[in-house]
C-alpha cells in the first residue's frame, strides 16, 4: 500500500493456512490463541495506512483439522503454515483512519476523500 501511495484498502478475499492464529471472539476482551493445522475460510475487513503507521480491522473464519469452524476479530501473532493469499482493493482517492469514539469506547473507522496536492 505504501509503495502505491495508498492510504485505504479493503480485503476482497483471503484464504490460506495457519499454524497459529489469534482470534478475539464476540464479547471477551482478550484473544484466544489457536494452534494446529488451521485453514482460513474467509478474511474480510479494512486496512489503513496513515503516515508512519498502518491499522486494520479484520475478521476471519477458520476451520480446524477436525472441521470445527471458529471466527472472530483477527489478533496479532498469526503464523502462516503453508500459504496465505490476500487480495486487496486499493482505494487511491480515499483515506482511512481510526479515531476514538466516545459512544463505543473504541477506535472507529473514518473515511475521507484524499486531498490531492
Amino acid at each position: 500500500m505504501q509503495s502505491q501511495n495508498c492510504h485505504a484498502a479493503f480485503v476482497l478475499s483471503g484464504i490460506g493456512s495457519l499454524s497459529t492464529a489469534g482470534l478475539r471472539f464476540a464479547g471477551p476482551d482478550q484473544p484466544e490463541r489457536l494452534t494446529g493445522d488451521l485453514e482460513i475460510l474467509s478474511l474480510s475487513g479494512t486496512v489503513a495506512f496513515d503516515g508512519a503507521k498502518s491499522s486494520s480491522h479484520l475478521h476471519m473464519a477458520l476451520s480446524t483439522s477436525t472441521g470445527q469452524v471458529l471466527g472472530g476479530h483477527v489478533a496479532a501473532g498469526c503464523i502462516v503454515r503453508t500459504t496465505e493469499e490476500v487480495l486487496l482493493a486499493l482505494l487511491t482517492e480515499w483515506e482511512f483512519a481510526r479515531e476514538p469514539d466516545a459512544l463505543t469506547g473504541y477506535d472507529e473507522l473514518l473515511v475521507r476523500a484524499r486531498k490531492v496536492v
